[in-house]
């Protein structure tokens, strides 16, 4: 095959039936005889439960079942956390099995957030068993609740859990504390920051739904699931909440509708829909309302923090410290306290070389929804941070906010280069990426361009953010000293069918990021046959190889490579078969552009084809080599992967109304060589959108109590097609040498920089008011009254 498909921009081969509703999500699945299951939920921030009445309900048409906390016990393990912080004091509730508790499928004995399950109810149809849910009554004595880490914090702070005493999970440090304070103490100047990274809600397309079924001939269940982690989630399940053999359970993902995280958490609907599949004796079935979602589903973001730069008056940055209140939420999600911790603190430098850093974390419950991933996870966060603190160490100084990261940017020739805190980066030119960005952006005239917009009513600003994002969550030692429980390897599976077609099964899931196309890609590439005759399966416990699952731009990075090992093995085995068949020293075969082949000699020559078919019957093979092709393979690789980048935002802010609109976003990347550089782009975009929506719109509001005041989509904002310019995109290319695909990850990563462009966009645009930082979501009514406020301290000042 001469024509080369590895790096090509196919199209997906997957959207046509997605756009034509075509593919099976888990709420399509129908199985014969199946009954629903509603949750009664929460709807207080936090309480004792007195008392649950189901008298009323259970008389109710179609009602089969209501189950309560007190109903599992000795039935459902709690749910686990399997990420601790690693090398520090943690404080979790409970779980049989000396892990940390993620909380009970349903609440017994106190609801600790509104929206947590009480009750579930399963009927014949969805609409009686939802019916039934609002005739339980549950008689609750209210309690104080906390809804912000430092309140958490506070003396006399109502308590959320018997075994975290003061709501205190952990107080997690990186970096140099001692030389951190030294550098800030001895600098000729420091800049201080206050900011709240504030609580969002992911928004994937389809909420979360689960199917279960119970084959009392066998004692197998099976879970349908909206998961991105089927394998992890059958270990979890049958080991630490069923309590079942790990073989009785598979695990299937089918579509998911996106994800941004959220769906690789152990979530109550799991465990409960099998359970009661079992003792029904017929599939149960869960959907969630997009209420429901938002209100159950893991948030994220959410650090208060507080921070210093330090350096001198020629623009050098020597020093960097950071105390951040991380708010886990109720309980401690599947891997939340990772992604609070380690994710964040182990990134704050970004880009720079600093050398002296501090981090500490204090990770504290609330009475709010868990906390969890979402897009860029910790990364974001760090992000936000130091490119807000560069701009100010920038305006501090009088220099350039462009200059000033010129000057303490890693260089390439300090690849790989240690952050300090944690992090060993692997390969980029960071400046290249920066200068490409501002020539782009046009940057030299923007002062034009201010003078421009200004005359027609505008305020126009331009911000800047560059990267670097740890991805490809994948070597399994130096995860494990991150306190995650789990290998983090990938693996792949290839058979060669005797006419020459090829099943690839993989580890990772796929979210809506066209594994379907591009691992297909690399097969057809190696294999030199056409993508089309490669057919991907994935997202079933007992058809796929395990896999750890799709998260942390890990699933290209990580089970691309294996792929590939995969794919390489198939081709050595054809080849050492060719030199047999050919009678000649395996050194004198090459496999080449789909055939094995002597050098020189034209008789000697065999198709892919051929060498399936003749492995298939196996009539004339080397001494010792099975027939046919079956290869399964793993990969773990040596380190993460670090994908950087350079953002630029413009925006103009309409100086009467606060209004902010984007005009302008050049994003320049560099994740690794690219696979499908359509599907890759794809990601990017998507992923600019999601930090534009932090930016300008998206929060999470809770009140006092822990009612959650924003909790569908006509309170909640979220960014639109006319919120966002055309992008405008480039592209660097620096292999990780962590894989032999060189691949970087690209999922999530031009979420990490965007809010902070975006953010230091429209502060740009409110110099001249004396604007130095507002919070996150910078709406049209928050930027007015910093305007305002500013305008007001000045004039008082005169």
């Amino acid at each position: 095959m001469s024509e080369r498909v590895f790096g090509a921009g196919l199209k997906p081969r997957e959207d046509p039936a997605l756009l034509r509703g075509e593919r099976q999500y888990t709420a399509d699945i129908a199985l014969p005889g199946t009954v629903h299951m509603e949750f009664l939920r929460s709807e207080h921030g936090h309480a004792t439960i007195r008392g649950i009445d189901v008298t009323e309900a259970q008389a109710m048409p179609g009602v089969l079942r209501i189950v309560t906390g007190a109903d599992l016990e000795g039935h459902l393990m709690p749910l686990p956390c399997i990420w601790v912080p690693g090398g520090v004091e943690s404080h979790f509730p409970p779980h049989p099995y000396g892990l940390p508790g993620a909380g009970t499928a349903l609440a017994t004995g106190r609801v600790r957030f509104i929206g947590e399950p009480v009750a579930a109810v399963v009927a014949e149809t969805r609409a009686q068993a939802a019916d039934a849910a609002r005739a339980i009554r549950v008689d609750y004595e209210v309690l104080p609740a906390v809804i912000t880490p430092e309140q958490a914090l506070a003396d006399g702070a109502p308590q959320l859990h018997d075994a975290v005493p003061g709501n205190l999970n952990a107080r997690w440090t990186c970096g140099d504390a001692d030389g951190t304070e030294a550098a800030l103490a001895e600098a000729e100047v420091v800049v201080k920051l206050d900011l709240h990274n504030r609580r969002t809600i992911n928004s994937p397309l389809e909420p979360r739904a689960a199917v279960g079924d119970y084959d009392p001939l066998t004692g197998e269940y099976t879970l349908y699931a909206t998961t991105q982690s089927p394998h992890n989630h059958r270990f979890l399940l049958s080991a630490l909440v069923l309590g079942i053999p790990f073989n009785k359970l598979r695990v299937v993902a089918p579509e998911i509708g996106g994800s941004f995280g959220t769906k690789g958490y152990l979530y109550p609907d799991m465990p409960l829909v099998l359970f009661l599949a079992k003792e029904l004796g017929r599939p149960v079935k869960w959907q969630d309302s997009r209420e429901g979602l938002m209100c159950s589903t893991v948030q994220g973001r959410d650090h208060r923090q507080y921070a210093s730069i330090a350096g001198t008056r020629d623009g050098k940055i020597t020093a960097l410290k950071c105390t951040s209140y991380a708010n886990l939420g109720a309980y401690p999600s599947t891997i939340g306290p990772g992604v609070a911790t380690a994710l964040m603190g182990r990134s704050i430098t970004g880009t720079y070389d600093i050398e002296h850093a501090f981090c500490e974390v204090f990770a504290t419950f609330t009475n709010t929804v868990p906390l969890g991933a979402q897009r860029g996870s910790g990364r974001a966060e760090a992000t936000f941070l130091i490119e807000r603190l560069v701009d100010r160490f920038a305006a501090t100084i009088g220099m350039d906010p462009a200059e000033v990261r010129r000057r303490n940017m890693v260089r390439p020739e300090q690849q790989p280069f240690d952050n300090r805190m944690g992090w060993l980066y692997d390969s980029g030119d960071y400046g290249a990426a920066l200068e490409r960005a501002l020539e782009m952006a046009g940057y030299a005239d923007r002062e034009a361009a201010k003078r421009a917009a200004r005359a027609r009513g505008k305020l126009l600003g331009v911000g800047i953010s560059t990267f670097v994002a740890v991805c490809g969550v994948g070597p399994s030692p130096r995860i494990a000293k991150e306190g995650m429980l789990g290998g983090s390897w990938e693996s792949a599976n290839i058979r060669v069918h005797p006419t020459g077609e090829v099943t690839l099964t993989i580890g990772v899931t796929g979210t809506g990021q066209s594994h379907e196309t591009t691992f297909a890609q690399i097969v057809a590439q190696e294999f030199g046959v056409a993508v089309d005759s490669v057919q991907v399966l994935h997202s079933d416990t007992t058809k796929a190889p395990y896999g750890q699952g799709t998260y942390g731009s890990r699933s290209y990075s990580v089970g691309g490579p294996a792929v590939q090992i995969a794919a390489r093995q198939v081709t050595d085995k054809m080849r050492l078969a060719a030199a047999h068949m050919f009678g000649v020293d395996d050194s004198a075969v090459v496999f080449r552009d789909g055939s094995v082949l002597v050098e020189g000699d034209p008789e000697k020559t065999k198709t892919f084809q051929d060498m399936a078919m003749a492995l298939w019957y196996g009539w004339d093979l080397p001494p010792g080599m099975e027939p046919a092709i079956d290869v399964t393979t793993t990969f773990d690789p040596a380190d993460f992967n670090y994908p950087y980048g350079a953002h630029i935002a413009v925006v103009e802010v309409d100086e009467v109304t606060g209004d902010v609109e984007l005009v302008r976003y050049i994003a320049v990347n560099d994740v690794g060589p690219v696979g499908n550089p359509l599907v890759v782009d794809g990601q990017i975009e998507g992923s600019i959108v999601h930090g534009v929506g932090q930016a300008l719109m998206e929060v999470a509001q809770y009140d006092q109590t822990g009612a959650l005041l924003t909790a569908n989509l006509d309170r909640y904002a979220i960014p639109r097609a006319a919120d966002v310019p055309f992008f405008e995109l480039d592209r660097m290319e620096t292999p990780t040498p962590h894989n032999p695909l060189g691949a970087k990850g690209a999922g999530e990563a031009a979420t990490v920089p965007t809010a902070a462009a975006v953010t230091n966009a429209v502060c740009d645009a409110l110099a001249e008011f004396g604007v130095q930082h507002i919070d996150m979501p910078l709406t049209a009514e928050t930027v007015w009254r910093a305007m305002n406020a500013a305008t007001t301290s000045r004039s008082e000042a005169q």
